[in-house]
């Protein structure tokens, strides 16, 4: 019989995946309600939806969302609403101009960095750590940014 633990994973993994709780439920023989708390305590839909959107799909939602004001704020002639449009607009720009920033060099080795003191402190109590692990995610990161920094 699998651990309750397990079937949490495995239950992670399928939502993560796209899949839906009711199927989850079924495949995990979990019920529909635990799947549910699961989702709502661990956050799931927020982390699937960090996976799922990428930043070119934001800059596009932000640019037809100006559209729309634009289309609707002209539409209506209101003057006040006509007054406050650079403002909104402004936002938008500077929005969009954060998110259509690429990653640089320095922020990929600083997220590394930190995953690696966060392996460190998690190979204190958890067994799946181990120092061979930790030798092989370095080297792959080395790899990974020496790859990136000649691009």
């Amino acid at each position: 019989m699998e651990k309750k633990g397990d079937n949490k994973e495995y239950a992670y993994m399928l939502y993560m995946q796209g899949v839906s709780q009711i199927e989850i439920a079924i495949k995990t023989g979990v019920s529909k309600v635990t799947i549910r708390n699961w989702v709502k305590k661990g956050e799931w839909e927020t982390k699937r939806a960090g996976l799922n959107i990428t930043r070119p799909e934001l800059v596009n939602k932000l640019l037809r969302s100006i559209n729309s004001l634009l289309d609707e704020t002209l539409s209506n002639k209101n003057v006040a609403e006509l007054a406050g449009l650079p403002d909104k607009l402004a936002k938008f720009a500077s929005v969009i101009e954060k998110l259509d920033k690429k990653t640089s060099i320095v922020d990929t080795i600083e997220v590394f960095m930190a995953f690696s003191k966060w392996l460190q402190y998690r190979q204190s109590f958890d067994k799946e750590i181990t120092p061979e692990l930790i030798k092989a995610i370095n080297r792959l990161q080395d790899l990974y940014i020496t790859e990136n920094v000649s691009k």
